[in-house]
C-alpha cells in the first residue's frame, strides 16, 4: 500500500510542478493510456463482452473528458490557426469516440489513438523547446503551411 501512496504523491507533485507544455503532454499520455485500456477489452471477434461494457465505457469517457479539457485550455486569441485546427480535431475525436463507445468500433478508437500519438510526439518536442520555437512541431503535426 505504501508504494501506491508514494506513486500517487509523485504524480501529484509532477502535475503541480509541470510546465504548461508538460501538462499537455501528460494529458495526451493519459488519453492514449485510456484508449489502449479500452482496446484490450475487445475479444478475438472484435466484440466487448457484456461484463466489460461498463469498464470499456469508463475508459472512453475518461478520454473524452481529457480531450474536452484540452479543448477548453486552448487560447483561441493567441493560438491563431493552430488553436482553431486543434479545436476542430478535438471535437472530431470526441465525436468519433462517442460513436466508438455506443457501437463498440475498435477501428475508431485505434484511429483516434494513432492521431493522439502523432500530436503527442509534436507536443513532447514543443514542451522541450523555447516558447518562441514551441509552435513549430505542433504546426508540422497539423500539416499547417507557414
Amino acid at each position: 500500500m505504501g508504494y501506491t501512496n508514494a506513486y500517487s504523491a509523485y504524480q501529484k507533485t509532477n502535475v503541480k510542478t509541470a510546465s504548461q507544455g508538460h501538462l499537455v503532454v501528460l494529458l495526451y499520455e493519459a488519453a492514449i493510456k485510456n484508449l489502449r485500456n479500452a482496446l484490450t477489452l475487445f475479444d478475438a471477434e472484435n466484440k466487448v463482452k457484456a461484463g466489460d461494457i461498463e469498464k470499456f465505457s469508463g475508459f472512453i469517457q475518461k478520454t473524452q473528458a481529457i480531450i474536452t479539457e484540452l479543448e477548453v485550455s486552448l487560447d483561441m486569441d493567441k493560438g491563431g490557426e493552430i488553436s482553431k485546427n486543434l479545436m476542430s480535431l478535438y471535437m472530431y475525436f470526441n465525436s468519433e469516440l462517442m460513436d466508438a463507445s455506443i457501437n463498440h468500433k475498435k477501428e475508431k478508437i485505434t484511429f483516434v489513438m494513432n492521431m493522439l500519438n502523432e500530436l503527442l510526439s509534436a507536443w513532447r518536442t514543443a514542451a522541450q523547446t523555447s516558447p518562441v520555437q514551441a509552435t513549430a512541431p505542433v504546426q508540422n503535426a497539423l500539416n499547417i503551411q507557414g
